[in-house]
């Protein structure tokens, strides 16, 4: 039984008669009246009466008109809701989000992801780098930004690049030195980011790499408490230059790393080869200048 075999049949009985279906439907008589018969020889049974001038539904011919009428009204539904989605007036955008920067890079072209799409729904996932990856490749989540380098399961689109500065207390030592080397940090107390940032194997290997061996004091999540642990003297800590400079504490310094410098760099990421929703294409556009 196919859609369009009930779409004739329900056609026969709106307009009354098989001549009458042909304009509706664009096709021949016979070609109506074998579709009726198909339905018919389906069913075992009679659905139509045919009258000298019109036609009757039987018993069985109301049954199967209404239950055609509400799969037809279905499926026209179903072709709304693929068209709306291909068009963007509906849908889902799941997209991760790490906590470091998002407010920076996304808040705005946020904003105007709504304006432009109002239908889309926009599900957040806020996470470190590590585990939004793992979401991505879970198929959880369509899109998501993630600090570099990814592996090569992911295809990449580069968003943002940014020295890797220190910040310290206002009052410490090298505050006002021009720039700093990570062997100048060989004695003092060090604040990291929570496990799973993807910042923490950057600082670590920069320290590996000048033969330091950081004196780790805490470690958090949270920008905004990694600052006010360096403002109450716990330690020093380690920020990109664009978050330092939006989030200016008077009790803290900036002090630029010289050697060996360090980057922040932000990417949105999605699985290599894998299928990106029309949500996430315009999302890329938007943010990243696009991707085919």
């Amino acid at each position: 039984m196919e859609l369009q075999t009930l779409r004739m049949f329900v056609e026969v009985v709106r307009q009354g008669g098989f001549s009458r279906a042909t304009r509706a439907v664009h096709a021949t008589q016979s070609t109506i009246s074998k579709a009726v018969k198909q339905l018919e020889e389906e069913f075992g049974q009679p659905l139509l009466e045919r009258l000298p001038r019109s036609i009757r539904l039987t018993s069985a011919g109301e049954i199967v008109h209404r239950r055609a009428l509400a799969l037809l009204a279905q499926a026209d539904d179903l072709r709304a809701e693929l068209d709306e989605l291909r068009g963007l007036r509906r849908g889902v955008l799941r997209l991760g989000v790490p906590f470091v920067g998002s407010d920076t890079l996304f808040a705005q072209p946020l904003t105007e992801f709504r304006t432009r799409y109002p239908g889309i729904e926009v599900q957040l996932t806020e996470q470190g780098s590590k585990k939004l990856e793992e979401l991505v490749l879970a198929g959880e989540i369509d899109i998501a930004a993630s600090l570099l380098p990814v592996s090569g399961a992911f295809a990449w689109e580069p968003l943002r690049r940014e020295p890797i500065d220190l910040l310290v207390p206002a009052d410490h030592p090298l505050a006002g030195a021009a720039k700093v080397r990570f062997r100048d940090l060989a004695e003092l107390p060090v604040i990291l980011y929570a496990p799973g940032f993807a910042l923490n194997p950057i600082i670590l290997e920069a320290c590996r790499r000048s033969r330091v061996t950081p004196r780790i004091v805490a470690q958090t999540s949270q920008v905004g408490l990694l600052i006010a642990l360096v403002a109450a003297k716990l330690g020093v800590a380690f920020l990109p230059r664009m978050i330092a400079q939006q989030a200016p504490n008077p009790a803290t310094r900036r002090v630029p790393i010289g050697e060996p410098s360090i980057h922040w760099e932000m990417a949105l990421i999605w699985r290599r080869d894998g299928y990106l929703s029309p949500e996430a294409k315009a999302w890329l556009a938007l943010v990243a200048g696009g991707h085919e």
